[in-house]
């Protein structure tokens, strides 16, 4: 017997890393799915069901977490498949969902996904990160940006956007530079960054990695000298990295805990109403994960139906309300504003509004 037809739920594959340099995400990706979930179930829940979530380990290795999304797929396990998980996963995992279930993908990614039945609510470079630096080079006249990022797809294609960006603007980068996930040496980039006379730090690492660049870059007496601007860096990084290593640290992302808007402040006030003073930080990645829940139910429950054909003709002129404000669908592709933040110890102060408009 088909294992979907035994299943009284809507099962959905929650893919977020548990380990590794992207670890530090997990916890609080998890609570803001969760919270997602209870709150779709505290109505009616989706399409007359139930949701649950079914949590797969995303620090693995790509083809390892796409196997398990197959086989998952493939016993009539999971009706669709999101979470917060680095490009190359989403690569893999999208060839075995393509077609099959639905798979929202929430984090800030490269761009120029196209995968049928793949839908995306994270930042892209030309809205996310461009802006910020042009709004970096106005009010603090950074035009001498170095790349300091993992070697992967999302840093090096993003890297690619900023050079290009740069080139336009008169102003070249004056070098990128890659490492793998999970170095914990960086003092030869802080050396290339004297070297250079960078004006600013394009700080394009992940988790772990990240907080080992601001730390290091701190100890040299760097940070208060070369401002870093990253579309990575959250609060639990904040805290991981120490306030005395947050000095000339500025973030760009759809979402912030400090986003002093309507929508922000009621989903910050219902989440440590539903979790407690102890919840893990509220950041712009965790909340992704509720935001990727919150566009599968919103397009599945104005299709009336999980089917690929069904939700992507929903995603059409789709506006909606989430923690991040009105959003709105532009193909596969949500459109939303972004905010330039500044790190002021362990928290963020809002300094800019790019409008998606």
């Amino acid at each position: 017997m088909h294992a979907k037809s035994m299943r009284d739920t809507l099962d959905v594959a929650l893919v977020v890393p548990q380990s590794g340099s992207a670890g530090i995400y997990g916890p609080s990706c998890e609570a803001c799915a969760e919270l997602a979930i209870a709150d779709v179930n505290a109505r009616a829940g989706l399409l007359g069901q139930r949701i649950r979530l079914i949590p797969v380990d995303g620090s693995r290795a790509p083809l390892a977490v796409a196997a398990e999304i197959a086989a998952l797929v493939e016993l009539g396990a999971i009706d669709a498949v999101t979470g917060w998980h680095i490009s190359p996963v989403r690569q893999a995992v999208a060839r075995v969902t393509a077609n099959r279930v639905p798979y929202v993908y929430g984090p800030l990614y490269e761009g120029g996904e196209r995968t049928p039945g793949l839908f995306l609510t994270g930042e892209t470079p030309s809205r996310q990160l461009l802006p910020a630096m042009d709004w970096m080079n106005t009010e603090y006249g950074v035009d001498r940006w170095l790349v300091v990022g993992n070697d992967y797809v999302w840093p090096r294609e993003t890297g690619t956007a900023a050079r290009l960006h740069a080139q336009a603007r008169g102003q070249p980068l004056v070098g990128e530079l890659y490492f793998p996930l999970g170095t914990s040496d960086f003092s030869g980039a802080i050396q290339h960054v004297e070297a250079t006379g960078a004006s600013g730090v394009l700080l394009l690492l992940v988790g772990g990695d990240g907080v080992e660049f601001n730390r290091q870059f701190a100890a040299a007496g760097m940070a208060a000298a070369v401002p870093r601007l990253s579309p990575h860096v959250e609060e639990n990084m904040l805290m991981a990295s120490g306030s005395e290593s947050n000095d000339g640290l500025f973030a760009s992302a759809g979402y912030f805990e400090a986003l002093n808007t309507t929508a922000s402040m009621d989903f910050a006030a219902h989440y440590y109403a539903h979790f407690g003073p102890a919840a893990p930080a509220l950041n712009s990645i965790g909340e992704s994960c509720y935001e990727a829940l919150t566009l599968l139910i919103t397009l599945a429950t104005r299709a009336g139906s999980l089917g690929i054909p069904e939700l992507t003709a929903a995603a059409a002129n789709l506006t909606y309300f989430s923690p991040r404000g009105e959003v709105t669908m532009r193909g596969n592709q949500m459109s939303q504003d972004i905010y330039v933040a500044e790190a002021m110890g362990m928290d963020f102060e809002v300094r800019q509004r790019i409008s998606a408009a």
